[in-house]
């Protein structure tokens, strides 16, 4: 869907990278090497995205670092886009839909670190969740966002990741 709209798939790795998670920073050749493309191709793209204001330069010693402009006035849109394109929103829903007692959901692994990997790592959090549930849901999701979902469950809270949901405390 959105690889229709952005036809640079190296411009939408680079969307991916920088909006699914704010922490994630980059620089071009260890971009480069990340995603197996030339420089030229990173730096182009990086150029493109700075100008618009959508990435953030940052002088580091002897090299540029790059990171996601929280500032700018679509970052919010942007990153809706980046969950919605990678079914982020879907799991969370489906999820929280029969799950039980869900604490969080975090996204863990490659895409958390804005790794496009094609396998999405989501941690569930709660007390006596429904494993039944889980095992019908992991296909269904996995038909509706394109991508392999692996699911890991447990009973601590962690801050490891990038937490899609979680629940306030003193509700439920």
């Amino acid at each position: 869907m959105l690889d229709s709209i952005i036809t640079s798939k190296t411009r939408l790795r680079l969307l991916v990278k920088f909006f699914v998670n704010t922490a994630n920073r980059g620089h071009m050749r260890g971009l480069a090497e990340e995603f197996n493309e030339s420089t030229n191709a990173i730096r182009k793209e990086l150029n493109n995205l700075s100008e618009a204001g959508y990435l953030e330069k940052k002088a580091e010693r002897n090299r540029v670092s790059y990171r996601a402009n929280v500032k700018h006035p679509l970052f919010g849109n942007l990153q809706d886009i980046v969950h919605k394109y990678l079914g982020l929103d879907t799991i969370v829903t489906k999820v929280l839909d029969r799950m039980g007692d869900v604490r969080q959901v975090i996204l863990t692994g490659d895409y958390a670190e804005g790794r496009d990997s094609g396998i999405i790592n989501i941690t569930i959090v709660g007390p006596e969740l429904n494993t039944a549930y889980l095992s019908q849901l992991a296909p269904k999701v996995e038909e509706l966002v394109k991508r392999e979902v692996r699911f890991t469950l447990s009973d601590r809270k962690t801050d490891a990741g990038l937490v899609l949901y979680e629940k306030e405390e003193g509700i439920g």
